[in-house]
């Protein structure tokens, strides 16, 4: 009985609180939270996107799950997750998102009630009307329990008596997996494909930020690796060999996704998009129709493409 009189009173709590945060969150802007794995790939996954959402005055939160402190192959332990943490924000900043690094081990995500709970209380604080993150097959697995624990949430963020210390949401969001290349059980479908051309060099721009991982290879870099970079010391030629790498990936993301990008923008914009990112729209969590997600994504042409 006494358990049973602590959950009416929490949901008494949660529904009264409900309203008060719709108010302070409903300012007319969409709210999106982007789940990534470490403190770069929510950024290199959906960053340019993110771009795009803030110059419209929209609200957008990135997420690294865990801190990614072994995650370089000459350093590890809390000064390599400080520095990442540190990269982050400023990328993040460079951006125009909100930024947030979990206190989480990078190599050790686990996909359980503890973190299940992390995730759907940072969805719900967030309000979110979007929420991206990875598929849940991956070659790492951060990046997989990232997918299964979003994946746990798309229900749970809308029912009162889990977590009810944080205030449900009245509507489901839509759930979105960031590209990847795999191919199985299924190889990822691009539903959206948004240009990226307009906020290219700003997106490098933020890249170049997290440089643990961009200049000196991550766990999977070396003496060899950084001699083949160019100095800290020539700033502008470190940005254009950043630059030259990352128009081989967005460009390549845009030709891969070229159907979408038609559809999305019609036949003679979306022919001459150059760089791209894509996203596929998870089965779990609200099903929008082709008018919601032009709302969701507004810097689509007005028009539905014919």
């Amino acid at each position: 009985m006494r358990r049973l009189a602590r959950s009416l009173l929490a949901l008494a709590f949660v529904l009264s609180c409900t309203a008060a945060v719709s108010a302070d969150a409903d300012d007319g802007k969409l709210r999106i939270i982007v789940f990534g794995a470490h403190p770069d790939d929510a950024e290199f996954k959906a960053g340019g996107t993110a771009i795009l959402w803030a110059k419209q005055g929209h609200h957008v939160k990135l997420v690294s799950v865990t801190n990614g402190d072994i995650g370089h192959w000459q350093m590890a332990g809390g000064p390599l997750a400080q520095r990442r943490k540190a990269e982050a924000q400023k990328a993040d900043r460079v951006l125009g998102a909100e930024c947030e690094v979990l206190d989480i081990h990078d190599g050790e995500l686990e996909p359980n009630l503890e973190n299940r709970r992390k995730i759907t209380r940072l969805i719900r604080e967030w309000n979110a009307d979007v929420v991206i993150a990875h598929r849940p097959w991956d070659y790492h697995p951060d990046h997989r329990y990232v997918g299964v624990l979003v994946q746990d949430a798309a229900f749970m963020v809308t029912v009162p008596f889990f977590c009810p210390d944080t205030p449900p949401l009245t509507k489901n969001p839509v759930f979105l997996y960031s590209s990847d290349r795999f191919q199985k059980p299924y190889p990822f479908r691009a539903d959206i494909a948004v240009a990226l051309d307009d906020v290219f060099d700003q997106k490098v721009d933020a890249v170049h930020e997290l440089e643990s991982q961009v200049y000196e290879g991550g766990a999977s870099g070396s003496e060899a690796f950084m001699r083949d970079v160019p100095p800290s010391q020539a700033p502008e030629l470190r940005k254009a060999w950043l630059r030259e790498r990352w128009e081989s990936r967005q460009s390549s993301e845009a030709d891969r996704y070229r159907d979408a990008l038609l559809k999305w923008y019609g036949p003679e914009r979306g022919k001459a998009v150059k760089y791209a990112e894509a996203f596929e729209i998870c089965e779990y969590g609200r099903q929008p129709t082709e008018q919601e997600l032009r709302k969701l994504f507004p810097f689509f042409d007005d028009e539905p493409a014919r």
